[in-house]
């Protein structure tokens, strides 16, 4: 999917919300755990920069020697209460990746990814430099990916709910990521956002402690159910199941203005609308 649009700078998430949200979602309660979760997060992120300098800069080197372009990606994030920051990954394509296409998501197989690059994603290692970013205080360990403004402009319209992520700062990982695929569409980032509206509401220092070591399980290549399961993160049929919830509602919203007849000139009430269409159409059963 592209999506091409100029970004906007994002300095205050209420303008933000104003200028973009068309869509109503059930009022989020932020957890109390935001409120003192940052210390020891920027406290374990100095600590790991230690060990992680040395892994950069191996991988830093061996990005450069193997292709075109720098090896540290700076890219236009969207944080906390819609503040744009930049974000440090390992450049894992081609150097004009989006030279003629605009931002738009990678998707399986992308061409544009290097063979160097396919390797590092495969391991995560890509994320790596957003430790500096947890030291700066843009991001967290654990929180909600941030996303591009060009696409945020878009979903915060699409998706209900989207812009609840704002909320708390960023992270490397989350419990969304440990469950779900990259995205790749609108219905991706919708059922993405069911598990980030999840964390928000209810993240803690246990829940922080589970994402985290079934992340470094996925850096070795270990994923799967079982892990989560066995850490209480496994949330696939939660997410199918919320998900399915928010099609029918949109279904009967979209329902409401067919039960009004419509007068033509031949005299007959005009046909109802068709309903909205429905998210779980989409949904592996």
């Amino acid at each position: 999917m592209s999506i091409i649009m100029d970004p906007q700078k994002l300095e205050n998430r209420g303008e933000f919300i104003a200028d973009n949200a068309t869509t109503v979602c059930t009022p989020i309660s932020v957890s109390p755990y935001f409120r003192w979760k940052n210390v020891p997060g920027f406290l374990v992120a100095l600590a790991l920069c230690l060990p992680g300098l040395p892994l950069i800069f191996i991988l830093v080197l061996v990005v450069r020697i193997s292709s075109r372009g720098p090896a540290i990606y700076r890219q236009i994030r969207v944080g906390r209460n819609g503040r744009a920051f930049t974000i440090f990954k390992l450049r894992t394509m081609r150097q004009d990746a989006e030279a003629t296409t605009g931002p738009t998501w990678a998707s399986a197989d992308d061409p544009r990814v290097t063979p160097v690059g396919r390797f590092i994603r495969a391991l995560h290692l890509d994320e790596l430099p957003q430790l500096f970013n947890v030291v700066l205080g843009d991001m967290a360990l654990v929180g909600p990916r941030p996303e591009r403004p060009e696409f945020t402009q878009l979903l915060g319209r699409k998706i209900p709910g989207y812009l609840d992520r704002l909320e708390v700062r960023p992270g490397i990982t989350g419990l969304a990521q440990i469950n779900l695929p990259p995205d790749t569409d609108l219905e991706s980032v919708r059922r993405k956002v069911v598990l980030d509206r999840e964390y928000v509401e209810n993240a803690n220092a246990l829940m922080d402690l589970r994402i985290l070591v079934c992340t470094c399980f996925r850096m070795v290549g270990i994923h799967g159910t079982v892990t989560r399961r066995v850490l209480g993160l496994e949330r696939w049929d939660a997410v199918i199941a919320a998900t399915r919830r928010a099609a029918a509602q949109a279904d009967r919203a979209a329902a409401i203005p067919s039960a009004v007849s419509t007068p033509h000139s031949n005299g007959q009430n005009g046909a109802p609308k068709t309903p909205a269409r429905a998210v779980h159409k989409h949904l592996p059963r």
